[in-house]
């Protein structure tokens, strides 16, 4: 392969896998005790517990490859990266447990390279501390979201301050008591450039004009901190919350979203390991017609397909990581819609057989199953939907071979490809 991790890389790759040998895997059925406790959107005792450990042993920010070098936590690459978010993928909160959950990473990096001094010293700090935590404030429920310039929240300027006026939903995590701090992207200009028009701002959860309305679930389930629509009616901040520039929401808005786009991806992988799991310690468990069902050819196959696609998908992402590392997001673009649309559809696949072999079961409470296919089917929604990203690519492809195509077709942007805002 043309790539290969460093050598503190796979050292951490070790570390973090027996930190989840140690901590995490013992902590599960602890930690939804305590969440069925504490729900629908408090904070179970023991994440403190599992994040001092985690703190104790460096394994803190491993997300960041870029900020300043005062931060806590280590810096890597997105490649040495890829191999430790999946095993975080694997357990539903590891990723909080080392300060490494969305949307609280892309919130960090674009507070890290847009915000003032004043406002990274007052949000990004206790972010990068795990003190609180953060929601991000994109998708609207009056509008198609899939092209992020329909984006209709205004921000208006008066005086010193911002004023905010509309609604957003799928802001996620935002109900949590620990979130107190939003990223919200708006119009400044709707006479502007198409892609000119947007700008993002900070905005603290307690300002007044905020609240709080429809809280959707996600194919049934009630997720910690929810994804509430969130209400913004006058809300006023001072003109540094300013994210950037006006009229760059947008193209901040990309630089986020596609380091976001890996991580979902390197976790789903996680997720897929995790299922194939399942299906074989449960086909070595039943029987049914005088032998095991993993006698069964069918679920053989099954078992080999799972494992033959799931490392192909793992492939798949460590080059586009290589790719991101080397060349930059942006030339990488091509890369990065491909594996969005591939791994959430390959974990789905695999997910579906472990339900299968489940039986019953496996679509209840009882077992993780039913909860890991609802999250990774929300994927081919979330950050673009598929059809959006298959766009984009198959556009790319065709101005290889006809440069007017863009011209052509006015439907395709020219300040980036259209994306949804959801769940980040």
């Amino acid at each position: 392969m043309p790539y290969e991790f460093t050598d503190e890389g796979l050292a951490l790759q070790e570390q973090v896998k027996s930190f989840m040998d140690d901590y995490i895997y013992p902590a599960e059925e602890e930690y939804h005790e305590q969440l069925a406790e504490v729900a629908p959107h408090g904070y179970p005792p023991i994440l403190d517990k599992l994040k001092a450990a985690a703190r104790e042993r460096n394994l803190w920010n491993l997300f960041l490859p870029h900020l300043h070098p005062d931060a806590p936590g280590r810096k890597l690459s997105n490649l040495d990266y890829a191999p430790i978010s999946e095993q975080l993928g694997k357990v539903t909160f590891a990723s909080e447990v080392l300060n490494c959950a969305a949307p609280d990473t892309g919130n960090m990096e674009i507070l890290n390279l847009y915000a003032t001094e004043a406002v990274r010293e007052r949000w990004l700090s206790p972010l990068l501390e795990g003190e609180i935590r953060s929601a991000f404030s994109m998708t609207e429920p009056a509008v198609a979201s899939s092209d992020a310039t329909n984006i209709s929240l205004r921000i208006e300027r008066d005086g010193d301050t911002y004023v905010l006026n509309g609604r957003k939903w799928y802001s996620s995590g935002a109900l949590a008591d620990r979130c107190k701090v939003l990223i919200a992207m708006g119009k400044t200009d709707p006479n502007a450039p198409r892609h000119r028009q947007q700008s993002m701002v900070v905005v603290p959860k307690d300002t007044p004009g905020i609240s709080f309305g429809m809280d959707p679930h996600v194919f049934g389930y009630e997720d910690r901190g929810g994804h509430p629509e969130v209400i913004y009616e006058n809300v006023r901040i001072p003109v540094d919350h300013l994210l950037g520039e006006e009229g760059g929401g947008f193209a901040i808005s990309q630089a986020r979203l596609g380091p976001g786009r890996i991580h979902h991806c390197m976790r789903s992988i996680g997720v897929a390991e995790r299922a194939l799991s399942y299906m074989v310690q449960r086909s070595l468990e039943r029987s049914t017609f005088g032998s095991l069902v993993a006698h069964k050819g069918v679920i053989q196959d099954w078992i080999a397909e799972s494992r033959i696609e799931i490392d192909m998908a793992r492939e798949y992402v460590l080059r586009c990581a290589h790719l991101m590392d080397t060349i930059g997001n942006k030339a990488a673009a091509t890369e990065i819609s491909g594996i969005k649309v591939a791994i959430p559809n390959i974990t789905l696949k695999v997910i579906d057989r472990a339900i299968q072999v489940h039986g019953a079961g496996g679509v209840s409470q009882y077992f993780p199953l039913a909860h890991m296919w609802a999250h990774q089917r929300t994927l081919r929604i979330a950050d673009g939907p598929d059809e959006v990203h298959k766009m984009t690519i198959a556009r790319r492809e065709i101005l290889k071979y006809d440069p007017d195509f863009k011209i052509n077709n006015p439907g395709f942007g020219q300040g980036g490809d259209p994306q949804v805002f959801m769940r980040p």
